[in-house]
């Protein structure tokens, strides 16, 4: 994500983007089904399945959590958004 905005900066975030590494902590963009869909959002893993991922999308509210797919750009149903 390099060149980001008129100045040229590098993104500010480091993510994960391999599945098959991800563990709790890792920082992920994902992405959301209907009205959000093509938006890119930023979240931290907080918990890694065989086949699911639970993101905590705001540091700042612990208890709201999203369930998403466990793929590079992991996707999360639009009904998970409160």
């Amino acid at each position: 994500m390099q060149g980001m905005g008129e100045t040229g900066e590098a993104c500010p975030f480091e993510f994960n983007f391999d599945p098959a590494t991800f563990k709790p902590g890792d920082l992920v963009s994902y992405r959301v089904t209907g009205s959000l869909d093509g938006f890119p959002f930023v979240g931290t893993l907080v918990e890694v399945h065989d086949d699911h991922v639970v993101l905590l999308p705001d540091p700042t509210k612990p208890d709201e959590r999203y369930r998403g797919t466990r793929e590079s750009r992991p996707l999360v149903d639009e009904s998970e958004i409160g």
